[in-house]
């Protein structure tokens, strides 16, 4: 979750922080905005869309363009329109319901988000998996199934049956990306395509030389240039509970935050706790001590789907990995009843103070 700090006056945004929007359960968040009313001209653009809530900050030095606004709101809804699960005529839906062997053209807007997921697929040996829905929903966490049930064996055994991103098959015409399936795999790309909906909307501010900004769609951010104090923008790094507490703050003049975490959505049987991040290499909740996991990137789609490779890892495995691609990452760990701060080796750049509870890892 992320917050934001100008020094310039107050304003307060609370909004839901989505990790994983096909599953119809929302993470909340909180983004905070210190401005005024003097000095640069400050456009504040703000809505509703996939489920949560969106803010653009612009610090402009020239007139806003009147109609931008509603070409934040139409880009907006072509990503909703491409990649919403829970729309039944959406290009995503369409390739879930294709037969196996079939083969359907995509648009650019799912061929970008297709070939970071893939990519980062690949690179987390499987920890990212677009294919996990099938999982997501047998626990509990999906739109098809909401009891806090405990699945069986054989009905996790059937599920990852069907999971699995290497079922994707791959086909570059001159002017399409073609896609189809050799087995009834379905495709979710909730951990990537929020992040690429800010990317699309800050490329748009920068189309309409509008280099000063900030883009935050449920607590997925990425920034460019300076606040209204003509200073990088300092953002919040939250303490992952249910009462919002600021654990560290970074500075950033431009890139993407995005933060995924375990602690919002899950339930307890037994005495025991199921995270809604399923594991898609073994078809189990995890269940290490990582919280949660942020990570800098130069797009927000490549920063959310890493944070959510990161989460399944875990923080042993997820900083080699982080340090291994140079990726500036920030865990927060439990540690019996308090937590301990984590970071990768290109993270420390990015952090105004360290204390000693913060753990430089190799």
């Amino acid at each position: 979750m992320i917050s934001v700090d100008n020094t310039v006056g107050r304003f307060l945004l609370a909004v839901f922080n989505v990790r994983v929007w096909l599953i119809g359960l929302f993470l909340s968040a909180m983004l905070t905005l210190l401005g005024c009313g003097s000095g640069p001209n400050v456009v504040t653009l703000s809505g509703v869309k996939f489920g949560t809530t969106y803010k653009v900050i612009i610090v402009a030095d020239q007139p806003v363009p009147e109609n931008l606004s509603t070409l934040i709101d139409a880009a907006l809804d072509r990503i909703d329109a491409s990649m919403s699960t829970y729309i039944a005529t959406s290009e995503i839906s369409r390739f879930n319901g294709l037969a196996v062997g079939d083969e359907v053209a995509v648009s650019d807007d799912f061929a970008h988000v297709f070939k970071i997921s893939r990519s980062i697929w690949n690179k987390s040996n499987g920890a990212l998996d677009p294919t996990v829905g099938p999982l997501v929903d047998l626990w509990g966490f999906g739109p098809t199934k909401t009891d806090d049930e405990i699945p069986s064996a054989s009905q996790i055994s059937l599920a990852m049956s069907l999971r699995g991103f290497d079922g994707i098959n791959v086909r570059e015409s001159v002017q399409d990306l073609l896609i189809s399936k050799s087995r009834p795999t379905e495709l979710d790309f909730s951990a990537v395509a929020k992040g690429y909906a800010v990317d699309v909307i800050a490329e748009l501010l920068e189309m309409n030389a509008l280099p000063d900004y900030l883009v935050e769609i449920g607590g997925e951010t990425r920034v460019s240039g300076f606040n209204p104090e003509g200073r990088p923008w300092r953002l919040g790094i939250q303490v992952p509970q249910l009462i919002s507490e600021v654990e560290e703050v970074i500075a950033l003049d431009g890139g993407a935050v995005a933060t995924s975490g375990d602690y919002r959505n899950y339930f307890e049987r037994d005495g025991h706790r199921y995270s809604h991040t399923i594991d898609p290499r073994t078809g189990y909740p995890i269940e290490h001590s990582t919280a949660s996991v942020t990570v800098v990137a130069d797009s927000c789609a490549e920063a959310d789907a890493w944070a959510t490779a990161l989460l399944v890892l875990g923080h042993q495995d997820g900083i080699k990995l982080a340090n291994k691609y140079n990726l500036p990452t920030f865990m927060i760990v439990r540690d019996e009843k308090d937590f301990k701060r984590v970071y990768s080796q290109s993270f420390g750049p990015f952090l105004d103070v360290l204390d000693d509870k913060s753990i430089t890892e190799k």
